[in-house]
C-alpha cells in the first residue's frame, strides 16, 4: 500500500503565502516525478508544478515566479511554497507521485487533496 498525505491547507489573504507538504509512505522503492495539481470549482484539474527525482522543475505559466516546488528524496516529501497568492489560486490542491514499488510495478498515486482559499 502507498499513501500520499498532504498538509498545509488554509485560508490566506491576497498577497499572502502558504506552504503545502506531501509525504509519501508505504512499500516504495523509489519515486520518479512528484507534482502538485489543483482543481477549482467548476474547472478541470490542472498541473501546477512538477519536479523530477533529479530536481528538474516545471511550472504552470499562471504560477511562475510565485510558486516554488521542492523535494526531499530521503524523506519522500514534496513541498509547494506559494507566495503572492491571488484569489484565482483558490482550489483544492492534490499531490501526485509516480512511484516504483518495492515488489515491482509502477503506479501513479494521488493524495486526498487539501483546500487553499485566498480571500480578504
Amino acid at each position: 500500500q502507498v499513501q500520499l498525505v498532504e498538509s498545509g491547507e488554509g485560508l490566506v489573504q491576497p498577497g499572502g503565502s502558504l506552504r503545502l507538504s506531501c509525504l509519501a509512505s508505504g512499500i516504495i522503492f523509489s519515486i520518479n516525478t512528484m507534482a502538485w495539481y489543483r482543481q477549482a470549482p467548476g474547472k478541470q484539474r490542472e498541473l501546477v508544478a512538477s519536479i523530477t527525482s533529479s530536481g528538474r522543475t516545471t511550472y504552470a505559466d499562471s504560477v511562475k515566479g510565485r510558486f516554488t516546488i521542492s523535494r526531499d528524496n530521503a524523506k519522500n516529501t514534496v513541498i509547494l511554497q506559494m507566495n503572492s497568492l491571488k484569489a484565482e489560486d483558490t482550489a483544492v490542491y492534490y499531490c501526485n507521485a509516480n512511484i516504483r514499488l518495492v515488489l515491482g510495478g509502477l503506479i501513479d498515486h494521488w493524495g486526498q487533496g487539501t483546500q487553499v482559499t485566498v480571500s480578504s
